[in-house]
Order: C-alpha cells, then structure tokens, then sequence
C-alpha cells in the first residue's frame, strides 16, 4: 500500500542527524536541484528513487545508479507515488497539480522543495546563514552584488539558488563558508516550510508565472508564495520602500522577535532604511547615530550597468550586506569588482551608429520595461511564452520610443495584439517560424528598421523553452546572429 510509513514520525522535524536509513525518498525531476537533491539525500543515508518523464538525463542516472539511487525516466515514470513512500523532494518547476505531488498530498506525505531540504541538513550543528533575495525582476543581479560584496569583506560567501547552483551542492563542499547569498524564486518559495533565515529581501512584485497556479487568483498565490520568504527571520527584513506592496509583506511576516524591518528607496532615506543622497548610496539602519545622520557606503557611479533599477539592486544588495555586518568600504569594493553574468542589457556590439543589445534575461514584461527605460529609440525583439502576462501598459508607456518591432515565439500574438492596440502605426513583424535559426532573419529585420541612434534591443519579455533551451541559449543566437549580419 502506498503513503507514509507510520515508523516516521521525526519526519516533520527532520534534520541531518535523524536517521535516514528508514527513510524511503522519492526525488520528483532529475534537473539540476533533482540531481542536488537525489546526491545530498544518499550523503544522509537514505533510500532514494529518482522518477523523472524525460530520457535526456541518461548520465547523470548512471551516476546516482552508481550510488545505489533508483532512477525511472521515460513517459509515465512519475503517474504513481511508489508504494512506502515517506517524503517527496520535489524540482523547483513541479505545479501542485502534477499527479505524482496530488498524490503525496492526499496520502499526507509531505513534499518539500530542493531549498528545505538544504535548511534541514545543516540542522541543528552546522548552520551558514543565509541572505535570500527574491522578487520578480533583479533576483540574480542583486545576488551577485551581494556575493561580490561579501567577498570584498572577507566572507568565504557562494552566491547559491536560482542563481544557478543548487544550495545542497554547495552544502556538500569541503569549503567551510561563512555565508550564503540565496535567490529564491516562487517555485522554490512555494516548496519552502518556515526556516529562520538571517534576512531577506524582497525586490519587487509583479504578474508572472501566473500560468503555473492553474487559478484566477494566481496574482495572489503569487505574492503568497513570495511573503514565505520573511517568515521566521531573525535580524532583517528588506523591503523596496518604492514598492509599497513589499512593505505590507514585511508588516503581515513572521518573524522573529528582536527581527527590524530595513528599507531601501532611491529617494533620500528614512530612518532604518537605505537611499541615496547627493549622487552616494548612503545607510540610516545600521548606524548608531541614525536618527540624524547617515553613512555614505558607495557612490552611484559604481554601479554597472547603471540604470535606476540596478541601482534599485544595489540598495537591496547593500542592506543585506551591513545586516551581516559588513563593512561600508566592502560595499563599494564590491559593486566595483562585479563582473555580471551575461544577457541582461549586455551590449553585444555597435556599429554604424546602432547599438544591438542582448537583454535576453528579461522573461517577463516588468524586466523589458526596466530595460526600455535605459534607451531613447529602439527597435524592439520580442516574444516567447507569456505565462499569463499581458504587455498592454509596456507598449502604451514605450510605443513613442519604438521604432518597430519583431515578434516571435509561441504566445507573440500575445505581444503583437497590444502593439497594434497601443501602436497601430508601428511598423511589426511577426515571425511563425519556431527553428532557432530565425533568430537569423530576425536580426535582419531589426536591422532594416533601425537608424544611426537607435537600439535593437532583445528584451522579449517572455520565457525562452518554447523555441530555446534557456534564456542564455536564446541570448547567444541573438549575438551570432548580430555578428553574422553585420559581417555580411
């Protein structure tokens, strides 16, 4: 018979010295946090099968088959929970509704994500704080401030999440860290049980991944999913005073007690918060003398790209950084020494007066309008899939700016129908093609539209798996393709 085993009852307070030898895991996805999550629960001593729909992770079953891990791939691999099954770890992607996860739930066995899973096995004996970040737009670029920033300190700190390395894996390292800086996404959120983080922030909340909660009030669950953050925080809750809904989250938190709501504006700041004054990042929460005054921590021009949202990132990155005590000097050390991680308003080249720009990072409407903001015409490259947003209010606010615009993708009648909505006169393409190798055409089109001074900007405001394998994939067509037309 399928469900939990009754000999399991520390499960709900496991931590890495239970004993897992009982235990009988099923790890849901064999991505990159499912192989995390499948080699950090053999380190514990468990039982653990990995079921997973795709046949593309061969090697990485061999692996784990190597270890003694169970590993069903292929169509139907996860219809059924395995009968004795005491925990799910469930890939940060998995809807709620998926078969396997309805199943745990209706059997009470508990699922949890790649991210709790990680809080438990540093319990109760070997705790990194954790710095976590999340929002809808700025998550990694703020993370890799913060990583530079603690760096700069002195801190052995790895910048670990959604950022792209599972943090089991980094768990697992022979490095004793100090620290983490964690991006958070919704998907990880949603998986995630109250844990009592260092501090947290929350950038900014906007509709996406909408599509994913199968509801109308998906807006909602959304912002829920995102509040998860700020429970059981215990020094600093980071809230964007310009956003007023992340204020509100931090007032409705959990948090423990002696915990301080920190915010950050690009306006002159308040007291216990973070803002700018006379061209400085500056700091009135962590100072003894913050009613009347404030300490200067880095100057604007440090931050790169600059853009009023970067620095946006940079207010946040800094806030997390002094909650851990690091030292005003290391802030502008590290905005200074970042090196940022590609496609995200990364100039790829400019020629004849026309810059061409590769924003691919932008994955939904509120990151292309932070891009937009940056430029004073462009052609727009957008499209891919929507997931439930709308691109309405982005056309209407930047139509003057466009020059033209090519749509591509399996939702661009998403896109093109606001754009002849908004701006009917706007000269658009849409392209059906669904090959990589547009990106080809579409490059040769941007360019017939664009003038001396204008910006081809890829900013798609959609996700990139209906045509690309991630953002970067899509991102790196866009450069060949830019190359290829100007050498032609």
């Amino acid at each position: 018979m399928g469900g939990r085993s009754v000999t399991l009852e520390w499960m709900p307070t496991a931590n890495r010295l239970s004993d897992w030898s009982q235990a009988h895991v099923v790890v849901a996805g064999l991505g990159v946090s499912g192989f995390a999550a499948a080699d950090g629960l053999m380190s514990l001593g468990a039982n653990v099968t990995v079921l997973d729909e795709s046949e593309a992770y061969g090697d990485k079953a061999t692996l784990l088959e190597a270890l003694d891990v169970k590993v069903v791939l292929g169509k139907g691999a996860t219809a059924k929970l395995p009968a004795g099954t005491d925990l799910v770890v469930t890939s940060p992607g998995w809807r709620p509704s998926a078969p396997l996860l309805r199943q745990a739930a209706a059997e009470g066995v508990p699922v949890w994500g790649e991210t709790e899973l990680a809080w438990r096995m540093m319990q109760p004996d070997r705790v990194i704080p954790w710095l976590a970040i999340t929002g809808t737009n700025g998550k990694t670029t703020t993370t890799q401030m913060l990583e530079s920033m603690l760096i700069a300190d002195g801190k052995k700190a790895a910048a670990v999440g959604n950022i792209g390395r599972p943090i089991v894996e980094a768990i697992l390292d022979e490095v004793d860290y100090d620290v983490f800086a964690v991006e958070l996404s919704s998907f990880q959120l949603h998986w995630m049980n109250r844990i009592n983080m260092h501090s947290a922030a929350v950038l900014n909340i906007y509709p996406d991944h909408l599509e994913w909660f199968e509801a109308d009030d998906g807006m909602e669950r959304y912002t829920a999913d995102k509040a998860r953050i700020y429970e059981g925080i215990t020094h600093s809750c980071v809230y964007n005073a310009d956003e007023p809904i992340t204020e509100r989250l931090v007032e409705e938190a959990d948090v423990e007690e002696g915990a301080r709501a920190i915010g950050f504006t690009l306006d002159i700041p308040g007291l216990s918060m973070l803002g700018i004054v006379d061209d400085m990042i500056v700091d009135r929460a962590f100072v003894e003398q913050r009613r009347d005054s404030a300490l200067p921590l880095a100057q604007l021009s440090d931050v790169h790209p600059f853009a009023p949202h970067n620095v946006a990132n940079a207010l946040a990155a800094a806030a997390l950084a002094r909650s851990y005590g690091v030292k005003a000097t290391s802030v502008s050390e590290g905005l200074r020494n970042l090196q940022l991680a590609g496609h995200r308003i990364q100039q790829v080249v400019e020629q004849d007066g026309i810059r061409w720009v590769d924003d691919s990072k932008a994955t939904n409407p509120h990151a292309a309008n932070s891009a937009m903001q940056a430029f004073e015409s462009f052609v727009w490259v957008a499209g891919g899939q929507a997931k439930g947003t709308t691109f309405d209010e982005l056309v209407e606010r930047h139509r003057d700016k466009m020059r033209g615009a090519v749509v591509i993708g399996v939702d661009r009648h998403v896109i093109a129908g606001a754009l002849a909505r908004h701006a009917p006169d706007l000269p658009v393409r849409v392209l059906d093609s669904t090959d990589t190798e547009v990106m080809n055409e579409v490059v040769a089109l941007a360019g017939s539209m664009a003038r001396p001074g204008d910006t081809v900007l890829l900013s798609p405001g959609c996700a990139s798996l209906d045509m690309f394998n991630s953002y970067s994939d899509r991102g790196e067509h866009f450069a060949r393709a830019v190359q290829r037309y100007l050498s032609s």
